[in-house]
């Protein structure tokens, strides 16, 4: 197999594509746009229905509507690309060729046809069932069963990327360890088999069960295992964009970790503990014990939430420092000032990490405390925590590498330039504000996953203040701003492919494209630390620790006058 392949080595990065590591990059990151796409134009549909001024869709539509839109954004988009990445931490990054190529094509198949299976599913009726799909809420047979072929390719393909590995240390195309890009996707790999092996548990009987083959699903052991699958299935993100924000640090300032063991430590930490905190889920679950919610949230999860501030303090360190390095050293943030802004792939990622850290990190903290989850638990103060933590931190992190990607992998030049320079701002600072105002109005109680937030024709009808339906307006106008941001990436990423400028795919290629030219990719493929202080980043680390604390003492003072306690 080895010798009929060929190797590429990109004019424009250094990097060396193997034959069929590309094709399958390839089949998967537009697989992975595809569903992006279909995710995106369903959105249209919840956001003008929870603005309460339009309240476009009937009740039943809604809820067919918002469960595609979830299935698609949460699971296909990003585990596509997910693959997508893992094939390229292992076969690009280590100059190797791909394991058994012939089984990931297999694997993208499965995945594919589950993907098409699952969606008809709920596009059929009667599989309406969001994204928990909890019983006795049950989903039509090919629902499940199209969720099962999707994860057994999936899980085909964390082996296929492990396989890479051994060839790559067989054949001693790298020294030493592996770089800690790709040391981060075996992470993002490792809980990746853990989430689908829970999914197996939990789908397998559930789907068992719809075809009439087994009578009963206990609801309790179905709701713990399932978020064992359903909420770990972001820790893989976690792991995944945070990989690649290194990698980005590496392309664009040719930046090194101030300590790679550090970082590697941290990655760690997600090993033994990020998914056991996914059972802040269950916190205002009565089936479980008090005493198993404060062991899995409020100390394992603590354990988590310090691997991300490492990660947080060390990405920016190492960028301020490589900055630094080439003469920006006028006070604290000339560095930060003088940093690449008109590059998608670099404000992308700047974008996500602050949004990241700031909205999704401080708000899944508050969250993960068992008392201060009562206040939020069922109203759409969550998804205003996950969009900032998924949407703007892995869905973002991801259209920043498809910008370094096109003219790397895709080997075309890309359209639309300025449009792709303006892309992270616009579909970014919409998130943000999308997500602040709906976890205002989650604050003051408006439901999460109710379709009509006034409750016409209820006989115990509520009346919400009018800032509540004034932030669900203001949901609605930030949601319909993000689309557009989301469009733009489609538009430039799909037409460049179609519509852009071929460029010469070998290494005597002078051909450059309009996005702003990166560093060589080797610091991204190498083991170094760079060992150097970073004060700005210190200093912003500190403006985090202030607002951290600030936030938490507003919710536990909210708290204690929600429960009359002094």
């Amino acid at each position: 197999m080895s010798s009929a392949t060929t190797y590429r080595i990109c004019p424009r990065s250094g990097l060396q594509f193997e034959a069929q590591a590309e094709k399958l990059i390839l089949a998967n990151a537009v697989a992975a746009v595809v569903c992006l796409l279909i995710g995106g134009l369903l959105a249209i549909g919840v956001v003008l229905t929870r603005w309460p001024a339009v309240h476009w869709l009937e009740a039943a539509t809604f809820y067919q509507v918002l469960t595609a839109h979830g299935i698609n954004m949460l699971i296909y988009w990003i585990i596509f690309f997910e693959i997508a990445v893992l094939y390229f931490c292992s076969s690009t990054l280590l100059r190797c060729r791909i394991a058994t190529p012939r089984i990931a094509w297999f694997a993208f198949a499965l995945m594919f046809i589950g993907a098409v299976v699952n969606n008809v599913a709920v596009y059929q009726g009667g599989s309406s069932v969001m994204m928990t799909s909890y019983v006795p809420m049950m989903a039509a047979p090919s629902f499940y069963l199209g969720l099962i072929l999707f994860a057994v390719g999936a899980l085909i393909g964390c082996f296929v990327f492990f396989g890479t590995l051994v060839i790559a240390k067989r054949d001693k195309t790298y020294q030493g360890s592996v770089p800690l890009v790709t040391f981060g996707a075996i992470v993002a790999c490792i809980i990746a088999v853990f989430t689908i092996v829970s999914g197996a548990i939990i789908l397998i009987p559930t789907y068992l069960q719809s075809i009439g083959f087994v009578e009963h699903v206990d609801p309790l052991i179905y709701r713990m295992i399932w978020w064992a699958f359903g909420h770990s299935s972001q820790q893989i993100n976690v792991a995944a964009h945070i990989s690649i924000w290194y990698l980005v640090a590496a392309v664009v300032f040719g930046a090194r970790p101030m300590s790679e063991r550090v970082s590697r430590g941290a990655f760690l930490l997600y090993i033994l503990f990020l998914q056991l905190a996914s059972a802040h889920h269950l916190l205002a679950d009565p089936g479980v014990s008090t005493e198993w919610k404060v062991v899995n949230t409020s100390y394992f999860m603590y354990f988590a939430v310090l691997a991300s501030m490492i990660h947080g303090l060390t990405i920016p360190g190492a960028m301020e420092v490589a900055q630094r390095q080439k003469g920006f050293t006028k006070g604290l943030f000339e560095w930060l000032r003088k940093a690449p802004w008109g590059n998608p792939v670099f404000s992308g990622v700047f974008i996500s990490i602050i949004g990241f850290g700031f909205l999704g990190g401080i708000s899944g903290v508050m969250m993960g405390t068992e008392q201060l989850n009562m206040i939020i638990h069922n109203t759409i103060y969550v998804p205003g925590h996950f969009h900032a933590t998924v949407v703007v931190g892995t869905t973002l992190t991801f259209m920043a590498l498809t910008y370094y990607l096109i003219p790397v992998l895709f080997k075309r030049e890309m359209i639309a330039p300025t449009l792709a320079k303006w892309q992270p701002y616009l579909f970014g600072l919409s998130m943000y504000f999308f997500c602040l105002v709906m976890m205002g109005a989650g604050t003051l109680g408006v439901s999460r996953r109710h379709w009509d937030m006034a409750f016409d024709g209820s006989a115990l009808a509520y009346e919400w203040p009018g800032a509540a339906y004034m932030m669900m307006g203001l949901v609605g106008i930030g949601g319909v701003v993000a689309i557009v941001g989301g469009a733009i990436y489609i538009y430039v990423t799909v037409g460049s492919l179609l519509w852009g400028k071929r460029l010469e795919s070998g290494e005597k290629s002078q051909k450059v494209t309009p996005i702003p030219p990166t560093a060589p990719a080797a610091a991204a493929q190498t083991y170094g630390s760079m060992g150097f202080v970073a004060p700005g980043t210190f200093t912003l680390a500190m403006i985090f620790l202030v607002a951290f604390v600030l936030y938490y003492f507003i919710n536990w003072k909210y708290l204690s006058t929600l429960w009359g306690l002094s």
